[in-house]
């Protein structure tokens, strides 16, 4: 598929970075939040991500100001009405999800197809509030995005060959490593992470060892560059608990309960970094 022209629905952390991936690989962009000072705010974010570039010396100014020059921010969905594929990376609500590709799909060309970059939510439903549900697939990226290789492409029940390869490609052109998935509750690398980071707090909550030492043993024991209690701390428990609490509903499953130490602290509002306190203290 012939693809120029990009739309990104979100600017914050997720659709800013795939914003800056898809302009250096050479498309047009166009990136939307609910209100011009978000939009804004994610330009404000790609700009960011490519000055970074120059300083490290990977691009001139001029590169970098070149590829801004392909970037139109809009907090209109109409906007989106020429663009070739959407990739959309709003906070993870079904509702609204829907609720966008069902304006969406109304907008868009015929051929336009729908990628959506959940970290967990079914795309099959989503594709259902549209007309095109062959035309959605799930394409979730890793932050930081531009750093960060792999993108779990993910096939819902209606996703057709033709969009399943169409998004597999367009990873490659946006210099990422793809993996196909068939759509499950998390995915894949989710899958496995959460309940792993919920069984360190587990063994907290057990007294089995201390928060730096889980985190030491996980680091030093299995090569991870940051401990699980500190990457939840990252991720925010809040995010953790929600995850989980969604994944032991779908699968109804007692090896995905949330640990009830996890529960205690959001009820806390010990958050993590966000907060300035998880389980560890960032004050």
């Amino acid at each position: 598929m012939n693809i120029k022209k990009v739309g990104v629905i979100g600017a914050g952390t997720m659709g800013s970075g795939i914003a800056t991936v898809a302009l250096a690989a050479g498309f047009t962009v166009t990136l939307h939040d609910t209100t011009d000072e978000l939009a804004r705010r994610g330009q404000a974010n790609v700009t960011a991500n490519f000055g970074r570039d120059v300083k490290k010396g990977k691009k001139t100014q001029e590169e970098a100001d070149g590829l801004l020059s392909n970037l139109n921010i809009t907090s209109s969905l109409t906007d989106m009405a020429d663009v070739d594929v959407i990739l959309e990376a709003i906070f993870e609500n079904m509702d609204k999800k829907k609720e966008i590709y069902g304006a969406l799909d109304k907008i868009c060309k015929a051929e336009t197809w729908f990628a959506s970059n959940t970290s967990g939510l079914s795309i099959t439903e989503m594709a259902s509030a549209t007309r095109r549900p062959g035309q959605v697939v799930g394409m979730h990226f890793f932050n930081p995005v531009p750093v960060m290789k792999l993108v779990e492409v993910i096939r819902g029940a209606a996703t057709t060959d033709e969009i399943f390869q169409a998004a597999m490609d367009l990873c490659v052109k946006l210099g990422k490593e793809p993996i196909a998935v068939q759509e499950a509750p998390l995915f894949v690398v989710n899958r496995i992470l959460v309940p792993m980071l919920n069984e360190a707090i587990f063994v907290l909550q057990e007294g089995i060892a201390s928060k730096e030492d889980i985190d030491k043993g996980m680091m030093l024991g299995t090569n991870q560059p940051i401990g699980p209690l500190a990457l939840c701390d990252l991720v925010g428990l809040d995010v953790m608990l929600m995850v989980l609490d969604n994944l032991h509903e779908e699968m109804g499953d007692s090896k995905y309960r949330a640990c009830t130490l996890l529960r205690k602290m959001v009820r806390a509002g010990y958050l993590g970094r966000k907060t300035g306190r998880g389980f560890y203290d960032y004050s």
